[in-house]
């Protein structure tokens, strides 16, 4: 009996010091520190601007630059840990027109090759795995509908508002509505919006790394991009 009781002590303790090394290496490895949500950031007001024009896309200020990025959950042996994980790229294009309150011709291109996360081995890992960017290294979004606005924005205004249109993800291409923020501080216009994204509806498989960490399959493309006049 004293024999059996040592068996099981033993087993127990093998797998309690297997469960420590796994989440110890889970807390060296993976474990993220998420950038917060993107939000409108209230930039100084310029007079005398004109709304009407063609804009670019630009890098934006340096203490919030414009970025497209993502956020997903990340789950620990069979999600007995989840954490948030969040990865972003300020290599973005993007074009769009306004006139007479209406906005078209937006189209946005993200390089996701260059998404940049808290740890490198997730950033090389989807390379290959999920958004498998090294096969697919943009993501775009191209506005099928114009929005019209109710009136011209006051200056440093948040105008709230849908885009409709097309997004090209891991080579597959959806008809979207994303909610976006928009500011124009009378240089540039701001736009910040999120878009849940299901793995499955881009034709990604969930990304497992051993068995050892997986990924919900839904996660949310973010973005914060600012646009000037040409």
């Amino acid at each position: 009996m004293r024999l059996v009781i040592k068996i099981l002590i033993g087993i127990v303790a093998v797998g309690v010091l297997a469960a420590g090394g796994l989440f110890a290496a889970y807390k060296i490895w993976w474990e993220s520190d998420p950038e917060p949500r993107a939000e409108i950031e209230e930039t100084d007001v310029t007079e005398g601007g004109e709304l009407d024009g063609a804009y670019t896309l630009v890098p934006g200020p340096a203490e919030t630059p414009s970025f497209v990025g993502y956020r997903a959950t990340e789950q620990f042996a069979a999600a007995v840990v989840e954490s948030e994980a969040t990865g972003r790229t300020s290599d973005v294009t993007g074009t769009f027109t306004i006139s007479d309150n209406t906005v078209s011709e937006v189209t946005v291109t993200a390089n996701v090759q260059t998404l940049t996360s808290d740890r490198e081995m997730r950033d090389n890992r989807i390379r290959t795995l999920g958004l498998e960017s090294d096969q697919f290294p943009e993501a775009t979004f191209v506005l099928t509908e114009p929005i019209e606005l109710p009136a011209e924005p006051e200056l440093g205004e948040t105008v709230e508002t849908t885009a409709v249109g097309d997004f090209t993800l891991h080579g597959v291409t959806n008809p979207v509505e994303i909610a976006v923020d928009g500011r124009w501080d009378g240089v540039n216009i701001q736009v910040v919006g999120n878009l849940p994204v299901v793995f499955s509806d881009y034709e990604m498989d969930t990304p497992n790394v051993g068995g050892f960490v997986t990924v919900r399959d839904e996660a949310e493309m973010e973005f914060q991009v600012f646009f000037e006049k040409t």
